[in-house]
């Protein structure tokens, strides 16, 4: 019987087999090196992309706050100016009052019988101060005041003999009223 050597055989089954296992081995760890270099790469590029995302957003950011300021400060601008106009227009619409107040207590002064000594107006708080011939005269520009459209609440609050000339008996007056509310004309 013929007996054959299987030893070496083995043994060079055996070689082969962790030649296969290392290079296997070897070959899934170049794999691994090599998608783990790809995902760090691919990872960085997306946080590179990323950095550059937020610098440009805070550089918008800063524009836009830049902006807001400008728009801010043009706000109060606008603020400002339009408490002017509205002061203007308060003026405007103040500024023929006491000229008109004027003129209509010269139209309704009784001609030749009475004349004024005295005119303040404060807040639509009209006084007036006078001397007149008679007490009717008084009366009659009262009267007057009272029928006028623009003035309201007439009080005789005192009126009294003056003595400064003797030949003549004139009477010193003071009169109060207010100006009547404006009519507005709805739009």
């Amino acid at each position: 019987m013929i007996r054959i050597n299987l030893l070496p055989f083995r043994a060079a089954r055996k070689k082969e087999n962790v030649r296969r296992q290392l290079s296997i081995f070897l070959l899934s760890l170049f794999l691994i090196v090599i998608v783990a270099s790809w995902f760090s790469f691919y990872l960085s590029g997306k946080v590179k992309t990323l950095n550059a995302k937020i610098k440009d957003t805070k550089a918008q950011v800063e524009k836009y706050n830049k902006i807001n300021k400008e728009i801010a400060e043009i706000k109060n601008k606008l603020a400002i100016l339009n408490k002017k106009i509205e002061v203007i227009k308060s003026l405007d619409l103040t500024r023929k009052a006491p000229v008109e107040l004027l003129d209509d207590m010269s139209r309704l002064v009784v001609d030749k019988q009475m004349w004024l000594t005295h005119l303040e107006d404060r807040s639509g708080k009209i006084k007036v101060a006078g001397v007149a011939l008679d007490n009717p005269t008084v009366a009659e520009y009262m009267t007057r005041i009272d029928s006028s459209a623009r003035y309201t609440n007439v009080k005789l609050v005192s009126i009294n003999q003056d003595t400064s000339i003797k030949e003549l008996k004139l009477k010193r007056f003071d009169i109060r009223f207010e100006k009547a509310p404006q009519k507005t004309e709805s739009k």
